[in-house]
This record gives C-alpha cells, sequence and structure tokens, in this order.
C-alpha cells in the first residue's frame, strides 16, 4: 500500500558523536544565503537568519537546511570561497542560538561540508550525490553524518534545456541505489534520497516521479521530495512562485501518501499541518 508505515515511523541516525531519533514523516525548512534563490523570500542575510530559523523551529521544522550557492535552473557556480562566505558564518550562528537544532548543508563541495559540519551542521545535502567532488563520500563517512543523495541530470545552468528519459521512473530510482550503495561502501551509515524534482527533468517527468514515489521507498532510505514552489505546479496551475503555496501543500500531501519522508519546504507551518492530517488519516486506516 502506498504510504505504508509512514504515521509513527521513526530512524536513528549517527551525528558526529552521538544518535539521534528522528520521527518520520519531517519537515526541513529552506534558509537560502544566496541572492538569486528562486524563491525570494527564503532568502536570508546574517542579521535575519536567526529570527527566521526561529520562527520555522516554533512551527514544528525537524531540520534546516541552509544553502551559500544557488541550484536553480540556468543558476552560474560561484567560487568556493564565496559559498564557504556565505554559508558559514549563518551555520555558526544558527548553532550558537539553536544548539540542539539539526542544521543541513546543502552544498556539493567537500570542504564545505567539513567545514559546515566544524561549525555546527549535522547532515548533508549534496544534490550531486558525490559526483562532482570525488572527496565527498569519504569526507562524509568521516564526519559521521547522514547525507542526502540526489538525482539531478545535467547540471543547474543547463539541467533544464532538453531534459530526456526512456523510463524517468526507472532510471531515477536506479541513479539512486547505486549512489546508495557507493556512498555505504564508502562508511556512510545514514543514507536519505531525492529524486530531485525539477532537476533536469519537464513537467511529465516530475508527475511520473511524484505518482510513483512508492518505488523509490524499496530502496529502503527515507524519501526526501522538494516539490515547494517549483515551476511544475506553475506549470499546471497558470500561478507564479508567490502564488504557489496551494499547489505546493497538494503535492507534498500526495508525496506523503505515496511514502515521502521528509518535506524540503520554504513554508513550514503549512507543511506540518499536511504531515500532521496525512497522519491522522493513516492512524484512522490501521
Amino acid at each position: 500500500m502506498a504510504g505504508e508505515g509512514i504515521p509513527g515511523k521513526e530512524v536513528t541516525w549517527r551525528v558526529r558523536d552521538r544518535l539521534v531519533r528522528i520521527p518520520l514523516p519531517a519537515v526541513m525548512g529552506i534558509l537560502n544565503a544566496t541572492p538569486d534563490s528562486f524563491h525570494a523570500p527564503s532568502r536570508v542575510t546574517l542579521n535575519e537568519v536567526v529570527e527566521r530559523a526561529e520562527r520555522m523551529l516554533q512551527e514544528g521544522a525537524t531540520f534546516l537546511d541552509i544553502g551559500g550557492a544557488s541550484s536553480r535552473p540556468g543558476s552560474e557556480e560561484i567560487s568556493l570561497d564565496a559559498e564557504l562566505e556565505r554559508s558559514i558564518p549563518i551555520i555558526q550562528a544558527l548553532h550558537g542560538k539553536f544548539p540542539e537544532a539539526l542544521l543541513s548543508i546543502d552544498t556539493t563541495h567537500a570542504r564545505v561540508a567539513q567545514e559546515a559540519v566544524h561549525a555546527g551542521a549535522s547532515m548533508i545535502n549534496d544534490i550531486t550525490a558525490g559526483l562532482w567532488d570525488e572527496a565527498m563520500l569519504p569526507t562524509v563517512a568521516a564526519l559521521g553524518v547522514p547525507y542526502v543523495i540526489m538525482h539531478m541530470q545535467g547540471a543547474p545552468r543547463t539541467m533544464q534545456d532538453a531534459p530526456h528519459y526512456t523510463d524517468v521512473v526507472a532510471e531515477v530510482t536506479l541513479f539512486l541505489s547505486q549512489r546508495s550503495n557507493a556512498a555505504h561502501a564508502a562508511g556512510i551509515a545514514d543514507v536519505i534520497i531525492d529524486p530531485g524534482f525539477g532537476f533536469g527533468k519537464d513537467v511529465d517527468h516530475n508527475y511520473a516521479l511524484l505518482a510513483h514515489v512508492q518505488r523509490l521507498t524499496h530502496l529502503h532510505a527515507p524519501v526526501l521530495v522538494g516539490l515547494s514552489r517549483k515551476r511544475m505546479i506553475n506549470a499546471v496551475l497558470g500561478t507564479s512562485t508567490s502564488e504557489a503555496l496551494n499547489g505546493t501543500t497538494v503535492l507534498n500531501t500526495i508525496a506523503l501518501m505515496n511514502g515521502a519522508s521528509i518535506l524540503r519546504v520554504h513554508d513550514v507551518r503549512e507543511a506540518v499541518e499536511c504531515v500532521k492530517l496525512v497522519h491522522a488519516v493513516r492512524r484512522d486506516q490501521k
């Protein structure tokens, strides 16, 4: 049955020198330390990040995901130093204010991952699944933190030019299986998989993946979905990014019913409400 086992599910992850119990499904709030992320209200500066993070935690976020380099379609790469300058002070500030909060660093660079964990991050979120930086997998293993691997066809600058698949669900599932195995083989204990909605996929590809999220659960790893305010919503509804909250909630609900475990979102309160309502439905079905 799609979504079987969602209510009351719990995982235990190694986070550096401790074991942390994570109730699932959970919500990850997005904090972008970038000037060009596609949803402008998610952009934060060092001066405002503590207040924004506090609100997300109060609303029920389990994780906060901090990124210093935009990966929106068409985005250009920035220097390693620029990414460090954007992200590390924010992680330090948040860890100092909320030492128990689970902070995730959204990066493709092993050095950024390492410095972020030393600054207080508890998780690494890598859109390249370790393929762009050969030091990433051994670095994550040595750091002893959970690792999110995502599927992406191409690179952010060009990934939406002409994405092509013979069978998008099968190809994404195979890729995530292979990269999950590579991560475990490198010594990473806890792996989370992300099908990468909008990363080298057209609207039809995205909806095919959403309809078959349950197939990803067969890889025996929590499934993270990032559907928040994305173009796949606006393409169907004729809305803009700023108008896409209701569509986001609908798709998050479908993802949870199909087995997703973590919602990565700009709007935490609405996502937490979504989780609670799906939980109530699943509880009643037992």
